[in-house]
Formats: C-alpha cells, structure tokens, sequence
C-alpha cells in the first residue's frame, strides 16, 4: 500500500513538474543508450525511505536541533532590549533591528540554500552554514556598537536558515506521504519553539549573567550541534547518493552508468536554473496565498513577542524574567498540537486516499487546517481586548496557548501540501514561502510598537486578527479547487 501510495503521490505531481520525468537530461548521443541504469534496490539500505528507524532518528535529531536553535536566536534577546540598548548606547527599537535583520535573512538565505542542497546535496549544507553560524555568535558577543551587532546577526540569519531551508527536503527524502505529517510536526517545533523559549532562556541569562552571555551560551549549544552532525548527519538527497555511486562503480569497472534525474548540464546553466526554483514556484496561485496565510502568522507572532515586554512589563509589572516564562502560553500550545493533532494529519490524509480508491492528493493534508483558521482570528482578538481592558494575566495567556495551537495546524498542513505537491523540489517549494513569510515577519515588527501606541492593544493587535479572518476560507478554497488550480497553473521545475 506504501509504493502504491508513493506513485500515486508521484503521478498527482505530474502537472507541476511536466510528467515527473527528469530522465531526458541524459543525452543518447553521448552515450545515453550504453548507459547502465543504476537505481535504489528493493530494500536498499543505502535508499533513506529505508534506513532503519534509529538512523532516521538520528539525522532528524540533528537537524531538528538545528532548527530550534536557529529560531531561538531569532528571539532570544528580546526580554533584554532595554539592557542591550543602555549598554550599545542606542534606542530599543534600533535595537530591534537586529530581529528584523535576522528574520528577513531566514527567508532571503533557502532561496540559495535549498537549490544548493538540490544541486550538491543535504549534508555539506547543513554542516558547512551551520558550522558558520556557530562561529558567528563569537563577534556577536564581543560587539562594539549597535551597528556591529546588527551586521553580524543579519549574517548569522542566512547561515542559520539551513535548517529551514532543507529541513522539510530532508523530512521528504527520508518518508513517505502516508507517515511524513507526524514526523514533520516535530521537526516544525524548531522554527515555533525556537522563538518561543528563547526569550525564556535569554530573561534569566540577561536577568543573571548580562546580555552579551546570551551569544556565549549560543556558541557552546552550536557548537555542540555541529560536532553532532559531523558525527551522526547522512546525506539523504537520492540524486547525490547515486551520483556518488556511479562514481564509485564506474572507477571500479570499465562501465558507463546513469541514473533517473542525473543532469548533464553545465553546472552554471544547472545552478541558473536551481537559484530561479523558489520564485517561480512561490508565482503559483496556491503558494503565493498560503505563503501569505504563513506570512500573516509570523509577522503577528513576532509583532506579539517583542512587545511581550512593554506589555507585561508596562502593563503587569512583571520583572524579565516573569516576562520570559509567559512565552510558556504558545510554547504548550505547540506541543499539545504536534503531540495530539498534527499526527491526525496523516490519518485523515490516508482515510481520504483509501475512500478514493488509494489515490492520495495534496489537498488531503488540508482538512485540519480549519482547525487553526478559527482558533488564530479568535485568540488574536481575545487577546487584544482582555490585554486592552487589563484583564487578569492568565486570561490573556490561556488566548497565546490556543493561539499557539491554531499555529501548528497552519504551518504543518501548508508546509506538507508542499512537499507532497513538489516532492523532489520540496527545499525550494518550502524555501519559496519561508521567503515571503521571514521577510513581512521580519519588517512589520519594527512598525508594531507605532502602531500599538496609535490605536492601542485592542485594535492594534485587532489588526492581525482582521487579517486573519479575511485569509481564513483558504484551506477550504484549496480542498475542492486545489487540484484543478494546480492542473492549470503547471510549471517546468527543471
């Protein structure tokens, strides 16, 4: 049922990627008939969808570290802008600079990372930019002025996008449609909890330590987590690992081999072509729309979480670290998510494909995204009238921790109707909307606290929540209109 699955999965793809079949690069003339065709074997232990489970595990530890300690950098230092300004001799809001920088550059970095990975593989990526990463929180913590900083985290945030940028590729290259929902979800905790705990993490090492302790302390995990995939981290990309196959049986034998997919264009003619993927998957309707539901919720989450402490501070008059423990509201609203919703993700996927005669379609991973179009609407306005009227603290969190769950729902369901739309091209489909999202997530921010001072919490915050509610009907839109959209919106990935 699982290959019959796959295939059909492959066979839905066809209008996207003009019959799924990338074998006309090789050129007979050059010897394409006398080629010998080498493939994945059945039960090949070199073929990742194989790999026993404990080395699935693995590589998905390392990478899922990675995605959370990226984000959590993002977000790590907001409870100590006050701190970080007296000390820079600057404004909290330049120094919010430093998260726009970063967020923007999260989205700005897959677009060349993921057609990277897809042209030299998964693992030289992940280990060469997050190797830079780590290095980079040495002159973050040594910084002179404002201006060093805000350099040196804008860079920091196109090496730390690797995780992103690859991530969900990573995920497709190692799973198939009918489990990749419930491992996925784990993996999509890095990028929402990673913001979420790290200015909990950052309140009590600024509240203790100082500031500059947060870049130290981001130097050792790093650190850490790049040893790890040096030691544990395998390449998953299938292209790449035969590639390096025929390598080897060709100098071994006096044999000409190829493999399905194997590109024999010039490198700058490929690498064109890889750099333009994004963009133009990101011009299909479908995309374009869910990546602007995803840049929604990420511009409204980071809008929240740097005001989280004129809010509560102002407002509360919690201390910082006080201010870092709320960020726990979105945080357990995550993990309820992905432990008890995201894995029904692939049980109403699988229900849909099996009612259908065992087709599945990528519009089968929407229904449960309804679950999070009514929840974010309505806590962003709940939150924005019980923080207006100064209602008790727990109410406005218990808002964040339903927030936090309508969240998850969104992001995992979008993020899967990509990857099983673009399988092989999943960094670049996933790239083209963490685009869109980290560049509005990063600037509207820096307009948030205007705005919040203009109108007030109630209709500042009320703002989002408008906009939410206009975006809402599109996973239901998409359910019964997806597959024909697709059909007529077809494009030429290669």
């Amino acid at each position: 049922m699982a290959s019959e699955e796959r295939e059909d999965s492959n066979n839905e793809r066809e209008p996207l990627l003009r019959g799924g079949d990338q074998s006309s690069h090789v050129d007979a003339g050059e010897g394409g008939d006398s080629r010998e065709l080498i493939q994945f074997d059945e039960q090949d232990p070199e073929n990742p969808k194989e790999w026993r489970y404990r080395d699935k595990l693995a590589n998905m530890g390392v990478i899922a570290c990675m995605a959370i300690l990226a984000p959590l950098a993002s977000s790590m230092f907001t409870p100590g802008l006050d701190q970080i300004a007296e000390g820079l001799d600057t404004t909290s809001g330049t120094v919010i600079g430093c998260t726009t920088g970063f967020v923007i550059m999260l989205g700005i970095g897959p677009l060349i990372l993921a057609p990277l990975s897809e042209t030299f593989g998964r693992r030289p990526l992940y280990l060469v930019c997050f190797g830079m990463f780590t290095l980079l929180q040495i002159p973050a913590a040594l910084t002179p002025n404002i201006e060093t900083l805000i350099a040196v985290r804008t860079l920091s945030g196109f090496f730390g996008s690797v995780s992103i940028a690859n991530g969900g590729g990573t995920i497709s290259d190692m799973c198939g449609p009918e489990e990749r929902a419930s491992i996925f979800g784990w993996y999509l905790l890095g990028p929402l909890l990673g913001p979420t705990i790290g200015p909990l993490i950052g309140g009590v090492i600024v509240q203790r330590l100082g500031w500059r302790w947060i870049f130290w302390f981001l130097l050792i995990v790093c650190a850490v987590n790049t040893l790890a995939g040096y030691i544990f981290l395998r390449e998953t990309y299938a292209p790449k690992i035969l590639a390096t196959r025929k390598k080897k049986l060709e100098k071994e034998e006096d044999k000409q081999y190829t493999y399905k997919g194997e590109d024999f264009r010039p490198l700058w003619r490929k690498m064109g072509h890889s750099f333009t993927r994004p963009l133009r998957i990101l011009m299909q309707p479908i995309v374009f729309t869910m990546s602007t539901y995803q840049a929604i919720i990420f511009s409204t989450t980071y809008s929240l979480y740097t005001n989280f402490q004129p809010i509560y501070e102002g407002e509360y008059g919690f201390n910082t670290e006080q201010v870092g423990l709320l960020y726990l509201g979105p945080g357990l609203g995550f993990l309820t998510s992905v432990w008890f919703l995201v894995p029904k993700i692939d049980t109403v996927r699988n229900y849909l494909a099996n009612k259908h005669g065992g087709k599945g379609k990528p519009e089968y991973r929407l229904p449960l995204a309804n679950i999070g179009s009514l929840l974010i609407p309505v806590t962003l306005f709940w939150f924005a009238w019980t923080v207006q009227y100064h209602v008790h603290w727990t109410v406005t969190i218990l808002s964040t921790y339903l927030y936090g769950i309508g969240q998850v729902m969104i992001l995992n369901t979008t993020t899967n109707y990509y990857i099983d739309s673009f399988e092989r091209y999943s960094a670049s489909a996933i790239a083209a909307g963490a685009l869109f999202r980290s560049v509005i997530g990063g600037i509207v921010p820096l307009f948030a606290p205007t705005m919040f001072e203009q109108l007030g919490y109630g209709w500042g915050i009320s703002v989002f929540g408008f906009l939410a509610t206009a975006i809402a009907p599109a996973p239901v839109i998409f359910y019964f209109f997806g597959a024909k959209l697709r059909e007529k919106y077809w494009i030429e990935l290669d």
